[in-house]
């Protein structure tokens, strides 16, 4: 039995150092800041949307490749990949570009959603568009797994703006 403990004992406490030197670190703030039209292929509708992706951790943020997927009202809209790669220094930021596509069935169903509430108080355009954006960032040189951002909001393009006094 003293045998087993001799051994085992320091092989624990090298297992438990090793885990204590394991970095936390935390999720990318991810913003989208701009879209800008592609050109589109039959059914579909391209974007390149521009994501402002901040770093607020001790290391840089390697990535090799992304994904993404924007849902508008809780409905799919448009989603991309890009196999771009590189880092982003430690407390930094970079704008990422990745191109999206949204099919004409998407885009139909959302306008046939806020026509139907345009019967609501206010009208559909006055109400805000409720977003939601996911995506990950594929493990970079060294990197062990994806990094994985959301983001969620209201939009509302058409609000009645407040009177000045």
């Amino acid at each position: 039995m003293n045998r087993y403990a001799v051994v085992l004992l320091p092989l624990l406490l090298v297992l438990l150092g090793g885990c204590a030197t394991l970095a936390v670190s935390d999720s990318p703030n991810v913003r989208v800041v701009g879209l800008e039209p592609l050109p589109s292929e039959g059914l579909e509708v391209r974007f390149a949307l521009k994501l402002r992706v901040q770093n607020p951790n001790e290391e840089a943020l390697h990535y090799d490749g992304m994904s993404v997927s924007l849902d508008l009202d809780g409905q799919g809209l448009a989603s991309g990949v890009s196999n771009a790669a590189g880092e982003i220094p430690r407390f930094s930021d970079a704008v990422l570009t990745v191109p999206v596509s949204i099919s004409a069935f998407s885009a139909i169903r959302q306008l046939w959603a806020r026509a139907g509430d345009m019967q609501g108080e206010g009208g559909a355009l006055g109400q805000p568009i409720v977003y939601s954006l996911t995506g990950k960032l594929g493990a970079g040189k060294g990197g062990s797994s994806v990094t994985r951002f959301n983001d969620k909001g209201e939009l509302n393009l058409f609000a009645p703006k407040a009177d000045a006094q």
